[in-house]
């Protein structure tokens, strides 16, 4: 226990960790995948991915019940956090937009603690482009983090009667064309998309991931 909150560390494979359920109180997990998946959004297309290609490189096909694009999960690939809060705690928010504020400074605080100093949230609305119904990265939506203009944070978020599940996603290496060889798409736009989204995001490597945790912890609230 950190405080009033729970912090738990869970080790498996992507689909176990995606289904384990969160408690109705204040908890931090730490998700440590020992396997590779391409992660869909609740309500992106199967079709977006290529299974075949997928199954030849050993990643699996899966999907997350918060909203958002395509991310490539595995050992090394992102730090993956889960934060919930019951829905009668003083950090709830009935503003779905707004209700990522919070963990977004808190990300930030971290990020600089950790040696990446200058993040921004961003607190407007969501900001779409050509590649953002695919590629979680390629969006920007509230609380999310960009240092530099490129994106060091992703947030999802499941909301129930019980409280607010938040899925937080720092990528530690950020490499598009890894994700878009998985994707259903011509090599001509494949090529293309990788050039377009090689500078959305930024992989904070693995010092800085080390050190993240830790960070994470010593700045809740």
């Amino acid at each position: 226990m950190t405080s009033s909150w729970r912090v738990e560390t869970a080790r498996g494979g992507v689909a176990a960790l995606l289904q384990s359920s969160p408690t109705e109180e204040r908890t931090v997990r730490f998700l440590e995948p020992e396997d590779r998946a391409v992660v869909l959004g609740s309500t992106q297309p199967e079709s977006h991915v290529d299974r075949v290609a997928a199954a030849r490189v050993a990643t699996q096909v899966l999907r997350r019940r918060s909203g958002g694009g395509a991310v490539l999960v595995g050992p090394g690939q992102v730090l993956w956090t889960d934060v919930v809060i019951p829905a009668d705690d003083p950090l709830w928010t009935a503003d779905v937009g707004r209700a990522f504020w919070w963990i977004g400074e808190l990300w930030a605080a971290a990020l600089a603690a950790a040696g990446l100093a200058g993040g921004q949230v961003w607190r407007g609305g969501l900001v779409r482009t050509a590649w953002s119904d695919h590629v979680c990265f390629a969006g920007l939506g509230a609380g999310e983090v960009t240092a530099g203009g490129a994106k060091v944070l992703g947030l999802a978020q499941r909301r129930t009667r019980a409280g607010a599940h938040f899925q937080c996603a720092v990528p530690i290496v950020w490499d598009p064309a890894a994700l878009l060889a998985l994707m259903a798409l011509d090599d001509i736009v494949r090529t293309g998309a990788v050039v377009e989204l090689a500078g959305v995001a930024m992989g904070v490597g693995t010092d800085i991931a080390a050190k993240l945790a830790p960070a994470f912890l010593d700045h809740l609230p």
